[in-house]
């Protein structure tokens, strides 16, 4: 099942299948539409799945700032509106999109919510810390290629398998969301990614948490955690770990957290045995 694109005043939207059951789909910080490509693919018939690069990313690069994650959530409203999604609709959202995806959540009825490896408020920063270095530290790789040209496709999909996340774990659905992200010259190929969007939107993320909690407590659907045991340099402890998320399930008595055993930060995308849990808990009755 692959994506038919459209264009809605330069947002670039993807929808997959036919299906009358609708899956609103945000990605992550230096990602596109293309990170739900294997989630699209294993879809029920009766369902559809509708993803977007975000504003300064993907096909989407070229729309102005300012940036930011409600500008973001802005235009996932706009994108349900514009697919017709009605409140039987399912929104979800990957890493930093997890973190729109509740935004939005907290704007407009859904049937429900599914927040994947992402969504929950991040520890305060220690004092005196800067964000963007904050930011560096945790992306690393993902971060440094968005200053980096390449000479070929295939040296670019070079870098991306020796990134930690990814080695051992290399598949036709990565290759095809990396591949997407090309653009420029012959020998001096670089991601669409546009750095100041993805500076602004980590900072917002990092420096608004009491938005994002007020959000979280907002949303009205029931609301799903699927969560990566390891991070996303496939590190041993994950992006949310349980000193983090246990606290919010219990503060939030509607909020359902699931671990989703053998998968990365990147990987719960990808990987099959991954993705098949997350396809069952977006298409399943909460």
């Amino acid at each position: 099942m692959s994506f038919e694109f459209d264009d809605l005043d330069g947002l670039r939207i993807g929808r997959a299948g036919s299906g009358p059951r609708v899956i609103i789909a945000v990605h992550g910080i230096t990602a596109s539409l293309m990170a739900w490509g294997a989630v699209a693919r294993r879809l029920p018939e009766d369902w559809s799945l509708v993803a977007m690069d975000l504003r300064g990313r993907g096909h989407s690069a070229a729309l102005p700032g300012p940036y930011g994650l409600p500008r973001h959530a802005e235009d996932v409203l706009r994108v349900a509106e514009h697919v017709g999604a009605g409140t039987d609709a399912v929104l979800t959202g990957h890493s930093m999109g997890a973190y729109v995806a509740a935004l939005a959540g907290a704007q407009r009825d859904f049937a429900r919510v599914v927040l994947v490896d992402g969504g929950l408020p991040l520890p305060p920063l220690p004092e005196g810390t800067d964000a963007d270095a904050a930011l560096e530290a945790a992306l690393g790789p993902a971060l440094a290629r968005l200053r980096q040209t390449f000479p070929s496709a295939e040296a670019y999909v070079e870098f991306f398998k020796a990134h930690p996340a990814f080695a051992g774990h290399w598949n036709a659905d990565v290759e095809a969301y990396v591949r997407y992200d090309l653009t420029g010259p012959e020998g001096e190929l670089r991601s669409r990614a546009v750095g100041e969007a993805v500076l602004q939107d980590g900072r917002w993320m990092r420096l608004e948490t009491d938005r994002i909690a007020a959000a979280l407590e907002a949303i009205e659907a029931p609301l799903h955690l699927l969560r990566a045991p390891r991070g996303l340099l496939n590190q041993e402890v994950g992006m949310l770990p349980d000193e983090l998320a246990l606290p919010w399930a219990a503060r939030l008595p509607g909020l359902k957290d699931e671990v989703v055993p053998d998968c990365n930060h990147y990987t719960i995308l990808f990987d099959d045995h991954c993705v098949s849990t997350v396809v069952d808990r977006l298409t399943s009755p909460a």
